[in-house]
């Protein structure tokens, strides 16, 4: 549903809950045409983030702020994974190069125009699998532990990230089937 007259503070609360961006389409949604943002762009209301991504201006900054941007690049569908969520689950000492995102699996199919830094994978993720780090979702702990070990992560941060993670109560050793596998020919995982 459109609405045909801005409305500011709808605008505002969408673009709280997401790091201070907005999309065209959310805009759209509260009543914000796109010669209207070209208005507020040229006020300096607006920033443009990248082709259909904008901030508010004076919103202030936020931790996971390039994360947001990337995930409203894929229509709200992609969910952190791998390296990523490891770094947003605080576990090991992995400092990922680049952005890695899993979308559904039918965005396979489509030619995208991937933004630089990001790594794409492609699986349906459900909810229960997800977890929510402020404005951007990563998948679970058990999940991201299996997918990197599937993507053959390096043995130790494996398992340093795999022991955090049993410490911490954030999976159990049944739900790291593909860990365990992975680390076998290195020594086992030390739970």
């Amino acid at each position: 549903m459109t609405n045909s007259t801005p409305a500011w503070d709808d605008l505002f609360a969408l673009a709280s809950s997401q790091a201070g961006h907005f999309t065209t389409q959310q805009a759209a949604e509260v009543g914000y045409s796109t010669p209207l943002i070209h208005h507020h762009l040229q006020a300096g209301r607006f920033q443009r983030i990248r082709r259909g991504i904008y901030r508010l201006t004076h919103y202030p900054p936020a931790e996971h702020e390039a994360l947001t941007v990337l995930w409203l690049w894929s229509d709200q569908q992609g969910v952190f994974s791998h390296q990523t969520a490891l770094m947003l689950h605080g576990l090991s000492d992995v400092l990922p190069a680049q952005a890695h995102m899993t979308l559904p699996n039918p965005w396979r199919k489509r030619r995208l125009r991937i933004p630089d830094g990001l790594v794409l994978h492609f699986a349906d993720v459900g909810a229960d699998q997800q977890r929510w780090f402020e404005a951007v979702p990563a998948t679970d702990a058990a999940t991201t532990l299996n997918d990197c070990a599937r993507a053959a992560l390096a043995p130790d941060l494996l398992r340093q990230a795999a022991v955090q993670a049993l410490d911490r109560g954030l999976a159990t050793l049944g739900e790291l089937s593909a860990v365990v596998d992975a680390l076998q020919p290195f020594g086992g995982l030390r739970p």
